[in-house]
Parts: structure tokens; C-alpha cells; sequence
């Protein structure tokens, strides 16, 4: 089953060339690709709800600074890796189950000169590819909404963090008020999406050792966010720059129904920090 549903989720997410389409289409957009910032790249590189505020937030949570080793699972086209590592000095590693966003992320890092701080492998988040207590935190935002056994998924970031080492989450939770509605940007359809309520999660996490220190609901700020992008889309069409880069044509209707998601109670967000 896993190997059918990771194929299912590489598909979902694939894009030949994807690092050379995301700059052509900020050079389209009028950006100097020889004098690249890594804010430019904000529009497609932060790929979760409220984008690079919300990384922010989480990593003040966090406790981050340039003495952290970060593994960043699920990293994606590489946008949080650069973000911590430009704004906190910590050096990051990305795990990412795509080998193109693995490439992208590469090509982008060294495009606004952040390839000595951060570097990305392909691989799968519950067989991570690194010793025992080899970081200082673990980091995922909106990843475990693709990963059905989510037990062993925090057994391998449990294993990965050193002694009194911090996990990050920002993820996409199941609401209270029945289905999602697909398709939406993590799966086209059920047989690739995974959510957990926020009680499940808990004790997910704290069954695989994990003490939660703090807990966030976020929902009203992803609401508040995720309608006004939608909105903006469905009135101005798709900017040269975004998300559906990523995930192609059909990302307006992903957009509408994640804003019907998120207005119907059916997913909530959450921030949680918690220790080994």
C-alpha cells in the first residue's frame, strides 16, 4: 500500500523542469534572475497557508538561531529551508518523497546564494536516510496530510532529534463538520489525503515520546488568508507567480474548495511545538 500511495502523491505533486519553469516565469514577471532575492521567490516557495508568515511565527516558536541544525521534512521547492536559514543563520537540511522539488529546491537555493547554509535529499519522511539524534530540531509544515501512518512518522523524527531537541509542526487537520471536498492543493482525491483530528494528533505524538509544549489553533488566520487569495483569484485570474506552478490548471478550483474547507469547518490549522 505505501509504495501505491507514494506513487500516487509523486504524481500528484510532479512537474518536469520545475526549478527552470519557476524562473522563467519570475523572469516573465519583470525579476532579475541574475540579482535574485529570496523574497521574490515567496509567491510559489512558501507552499502552505499564509505562506512565510506563518514560518515565522512558527520558527519564533520554535526558538531558532544560527546555532540549530534543522531537518525540514517535506521540504518541498525548498522555500522554508531558505527562509530559516536566511533570517535565523541555522544550517537546514530538506528531505523531500519528489526528486523534482528536490532539484528545484537545489537550482533556487544556489540562484539567491544560499547553497552553503541549505542542501535537500529525496526520500521518504517515515524511513528518513540519517543517524540517531543528528538535529537539533525537526520541522514539517502541511506534510503529514499525505502520510497515512503517521505513528511511524513521528517514530523517525522522535529518532532523528537529539536529547531535548524541538519537532515544529504547522499542519492541516480534519475538522469537525464532515468531509473535505476535492480537489484541494495536497490531494486531487481521498486516496492520497490523511488527516487527523487535533485530540488524535496529540496523542499520536505524545504515544511516540514527545512532551507538547504549546498548541496553536490557527484557523481563523488561515480562513482570513486562504479566502482573500481565493477571492483574488477568482476575480484576477492567476498571477505570472504562484502556486499553480506546482500543481497546474486545476489549482483555482483547489483554491475554491479549500476555501470551503476552511469556511465549513472541515479542516482546521494548528502550531504545535513540542520536545523529545
Amino acid at each position: 500500500m505505501l509504495n501505491r500511495v507514494n506513487d500516487a502523491i509523486r504524481t500528484h505533486y510532479a512537474r518536469s523542469d520545475l526549478g527552470n519553469a519557476i524562473l522563467a516565469a519570475l523572469e516573465k514577471a519583470g525579476k532579475d534572475l541574475n540579482h535574485l532575492k529570496p523574497e521574490e521567490l515567496a509567491p510559489v516557495d512558501e507552499f502552505h497557508i499564509r505562506g512565510r508568515t506563518a514560518t515565522l511565527e512558527l520558527a519564533r516558536a520554535a526558538s531558532l538561531d544560527e546555532s540549530k541544525r534543522v531537518l525540514d521534512v517535506g521540504s518541498g521547492i525548498g522555500g522554508t529551508s531558505r527562509c530559516l536559514a536566511k533570517e535565523f543563520g541555522c544550517r537546514v537540511t530538506g528531505i523531500d518523497l519528489t526528486e523534482e522539488y528536490c532539484n528545484a529546491a537545489a537550482l533556487l537555493s544556489a540562484k539567491v546564494g544560499l547553497a552553503d547554509l541549505v542542501d535537500f535529499r529525496q526520500g521518504d519522511a517515515t524511513r528518513l536516510p540519517f543517524d540517531d539524534a543528528s538535529f537539533d530540531v525537526v520541522w514539517t509544515e502541511h506534510v503529514a496530510m499525505n502520510i497515512p501512518d503517521k505513528a511511524l512518522l513521528y517514530r523517525e523524527m522522535h529518532r532523528v532529534l537529539k536529547p531535548g531537541g524541538t519537532l515544529a509542526i504547522y499542519d492541516i487537520l480534519a475538522g469537525p463538520s464532515g468531509p473535505v471536498l476535492f480537489p484541494v492543493p495536497w490531494a486531487r482525491t481521498p486516496d492520497t489525503s490523511f488527516l487527523v483530528q487535533p485530540d488524535e494528533l496529540r496523542r499520536l505524538l505524545e504515544a511516540e515520546g514527545f512532551k507538547v509544549t504549546h498548541w496553536s489553533d490557527t484557523t481563523d488566520a488561515a480562513r482570513t488568508w486562504f479566502v482573500a487569495l481565493a477571492e483574488k483569484i477568482r476575480r484576477e485570474g492567476l498571477p505570472a507567480v504562484g502556486f499553480h506552478i506546482l500543481l497546474g490548471p486545476d489549482f483555482p478550483a483547489m483554491a475554491q474548495n479549500q476555501r470551503r474547507n476552511l469556511e465549513e469547518g472541515r479542516i482546521v490549522l494548528a502550531q504545535i511545538i513540542a520536545s523529545k
